[in-house]
């Protein structure tokens, strides 16, 4: 996870918040003051991100004590102490919004993800994140994803095929689209393709695709289309899943379940930093 691309990413937050200096801290606490402090979860969570909240302070300040309390991937309590910092009051403070404002969004992804897998915890299912993340906090937030039981589907463009509808629409049909990608994309990558009746599932298989994915499908005809593919292809729902109605899908017999809400309309979890005097 602490690729120089995370790494660029805390020091460029940085940058964002400090700017030349913290002119507050600096008005009232002076380098030299020691300080400790904790991290409090104020309500139950999963936690993820609790590597990059020290790397943060880390950036900050090289000399700061981080200590965890926790791994990512626990299911902390309601009032736990998730960690521990030691060292220069100021350097504590000024790394702390940002510190807190990763690790609060990351547990957010984490315990919103558990959510969905948990209920779907007895079915034969994979909860899958999508691309809908916020620009640059990508690898985090998928990480995030793994930490609440999740799994990745696709990081990128670049590393997997997915035929949507509008490569489909410039391509002139299905059939089209696959061939096309079979001429270009090497062999050992899988090629998935979205559909959106039975008639484009049918057209999916004869093109020979290895996963489908059933965009916006109402259930009955999803569980028709599972039917249809009968194991020739990996099936995948899509579109419009909640912690509502994300068992109902599952029932449906779907190998996957992708869902844009692990990642792009999550809520912060409820952390905060307490100096101890």
């Amino acid at each position: 996870m602490l690729q120089d691309e995370t790494r660029d990413t805390i020091r460029a937050a940085l940058a964002e918040d400090l700017g030349p200096g913290d002119l507050t801290t600096e008005a009232i606490i002076g380098p030299d003051v020691p300080g400790r402090a904790a991290v409090l979860a104020r309500e139950a969570l999963v936690l993820a991100g609790l590597t990059i909240a020290g790397e943060t302070f880390a950036a900050v300040d090289g000399t700061l004590q981080f200590h965890e309390e926790f791994r990512d991937g626990a299911c902390v309590p309601a009032g736990a102490c998730i960690a521990r910092i030691e060292g220069s009051a100021a350097s504590i403070l000024k790394a702390e919004r940002v510190a807190l404002n990763f690790l609060q969004h990351l547990s957010g992804v984490a315990t919103q993800t558990a959510a969905f897998v948990a209920r779907v915890s007895d079915l034969p299912v994979q909860i899958l994140d999508t691309r809908k993340t916020l620009p640059g906090l990508r690898r985090l937030e998928k990480y995030a994803v793994r930490m609440g039981g999740g799994t990745n589907h696709r990081m990128g463009l670049h590393d997997a095929v997915l035929v949507k509808d509008n490569h489909i629409a410039v391509a002139g049909g299905i059939a089209a689209a696959v061939a096309k990608v079979r001429a270009c994309v090497p062999g050992d990558i899988p090629i998935e393709v979205e559909v959106t009746s039975l008639g484009e599932v049918r057209q999916a298989l004869e093109a020979g695709a290895e996963l489908i994915l059933l965009d916006n499908m109402d259930l009955d005809t999803m569980a028709q289309a599972v039917r249809l593919i009968d194991n020739r292809a990996l099936s995948e729902a899509s579109g419009n899943i909640g912690l509502e109605n994300v068992r109902a899908v599952a029932q449906t017999g779907v190998d996957r379940i992708s869902i844009g809400a692990l990642t792009h309309s999550v809520r912060a979890v409820d952390l905060s930093l307490e100096m101890v005097l």
